[in-house]
């Protein structure tokens, strides 16, 4: 039995003394200890590598006591299982090299084996659950379809996608093709961690608000739809993604668990848009982290008043940034702890 089940009872929609609080991108590159490893080793040596996946993981734990865990990884460990080469270059981010930009580009990629393809990642959940000694739940996650084709055919990252956006539009059964590929792969792979010792998965869409509403429907709802009804009856889900408020009633619908906001909507439309009646999780903007602590302390206080202290999981908008004080990340999660209506 996990000792502190706060988050799994907010993701049930039970009655709470305060919101649980972690926060998206915890494990990582504002911290001292994970810029120690990071000059040793490159970046997907500490995916690939259990030993240090599971340290950093457990890092932010062991300096502030969140509510959960969320395994260190990237989305783009899935690609690079479907035999898509992914690097990532220093100061410069995600790189691929042969990027898919016709259907026949798809023949060589394949629906891995996930526990062999994706092993080191199941290795690594094994080891954070005996480092986190069932005190804090564990969460996996990974990329939504629509979010891994973008970085699949546009080759890095980019600020509008536009040629990922293009190949959907100019070839759109290429297009389905790949994305359905991602699903098959996506959902073995979160079931596997499950399977592993994840207490519950979020998906994120980061890239879902560069569609229309009416796009998104097409090329990238209806496959993370597919992942919640694969994996709704085995863990919690948790759906995340960026600049998608058009989406939030369906996304409150869809059997999951929880749903993510981003910053650039209010709770009160939050609550509105998703009925009343579901978890929510957010939406303290990332770059609100760099106010002064006593500024984020009134300002997170609010946000709780405003989302209310059940059904919800107090998080970032999105992930943290790296040049965040140590004392403004830990003035965030203290608020939480100490909150009283």
């Amino acid at each position: 039995m996990i000792k502190n089940d706060l988050f799994l009872r907010a993701l049930k929609g039970e009655t709470v003394d305060r919101p649980p609080v972690w926060m998206m991108r915890q494990a990582g590159r504002y911290l001292p200890e994970f810029m120690e490893l990071k000059e040793k080793y490159d970046f997907f040596t500490r995916c690939q590598t259990p030993e240090l996946a599971s340290e950093i993981t457990v890092q932010p734990i062991r300096r502030y006591g969140m509510d959960a865990a969320i395994l260190f990884s990237d989305i783009l460990v899935i690609p690079q299982a479907m035999n898509i080469e992914v690097q990532m270059k220093p100061n410069f981010g995600p790189y691929l090299p042969n990027p898919i930009r016709k259907g026949s580009d798809l023949d060589s990629v394949i629906v891995p084996e996930v526990e062999s393809a994706l092993g080191y990642v199941l290795d690594a959940i094994k080891m954070t659950k005996e480092k986190l000694e069932d005190e804090i739940p564990l969460i996996g996650f990974a990329g939504s379809p629509w979010t891994i084709l973008c970085y699949c055919v546009e080759g890095q990252g980019s600020k509008s996608f536009d040629k990922a956006r293009g190949f959907c539009f100019t070839q759109p059964e290429a297009a389905h093709a790949l994305l359905q590929k991602i699903t098959d792969t996506t959902i073995a792979y979160l079931k596997a961690k499950v399977k592993a010792g994840v207490n519950a998965v979020q998906v994120f869409d980061s890239w879902g608000g560069m569609l229309s509403p009416v796009d998104y429907q097409e090329f990238s709802w209806k496959y993370i739809q597919q992942i919640v009804d694969a994996l709704k009856e085995d863990a919690p889900v948790i759906v995340f993604g960026k600049g998608c408020w058009f989406a939030l009633k369906e996304m409150a619908n869809s059997g999951a668990s929880a749903v993510g906001v981003d910053w650039t909507c209010s709770p009160m439309n939050a609550r509105y848009l998703t009925g009343g009646n579901i978890t929510l999780q957010g939406n303290f903007d990332p770059a609100r982290l760099l106010s002064p602590p006593e500024t984020i302390k009134r300002m997170v206080h609010q946000m709780i008043n405003e989302f209310g202290k059940d059904k919800y999981i107090v998080n970032l908008g999105h992930g943290i940034l790296p040049n965040i004080p140590l004392e403004n990340a830990q003035a965030f999660i203290e608020t939480v702890k100490e909150y009283q209506e």
